[in-house]
């Protein structure tokens, strides 16, 4: 059995997507899933929770380096800049786990469940992006706007770049920041 738990945990990553592709998530046990990577259903939990946070396990690495980044801005820049740079450092990481998200984003989408559980995680990180911006001195109904606006251009950026062939993130991005802003201030 494998011991680096990096490699443990994208084999299991790896086992859940392809038995939720092959026999549906509802019908895919964890015992299956740590079969299929070659562990004990015992080393799955050490991992995981449940089956479900395979699929979301990743948002706490996100949320360090979004809350991180905002932390990091220098003060006075406002709170949709400061939110731009932010999800600009997470890009990275989202670039690198993208062969994950792709069939992570068709198996959410067949089951309501998931879907459901996916917009709870959103919320969560919303309010976390929130809760970074009031400690940087941006007013608290201010920072709850721009946090939910901005997780919504970073929802449209992410579509995008992985419906798009060829695309760049980075530029998805910039451009969804960008409509949001012309949204605002009247220009579309």
């Amino acid at each position: 059995m494998p011991r680096n738990g990096d490699v443990v945990l994208r084999r299991l990553q790896e086992a859940a997507l392809e038995l939720f592709d092959e026999h549906g998530y509802d019908r895919t046990t964890s015992a299956a899933i740590a079969a299929r990577a070659g562990v004990t259903e015992r080393t799955f939990f050490r991992h995981f929770p449940d089956k479900r946070e395979v699929l979301f396990g990743g948002e706490m690495a996100l949320s360090e380096i979004l809350t991180g980044a905002i932390r990091e801005v220098p003060p006075g820049l406002g709170a949709w800049d400061t939110l731009f740079l932010a999800f600009q450092a997470a890009v990275p990481l989202i670039v690198e786990n993208r062969a994950f998200a792709e069939p992570r984003r068709r198996i959410i989408a067949g089951s309501p469940r998931l879907q459901e559980r996916e917009m709870a995680k959103t919320m969560s990180l919303t309010v976390t992006l929130a809760t970074a911006l009031r400690e940087c001195g941006v007013d608290e109904r201010t920072a709850s706007l721009a946090a939910q606006m901005g997780m919504a251009a970073f929802g449209q950026a992410f579509v995008a770049w992985l419906d798009g062939a060829n695309t760049d993130l980075d530029d998805r991005l910039a451009q969804a920041f960008s409509e949001v802003h012309d949204l605002v201030v009247g220009r579309v």
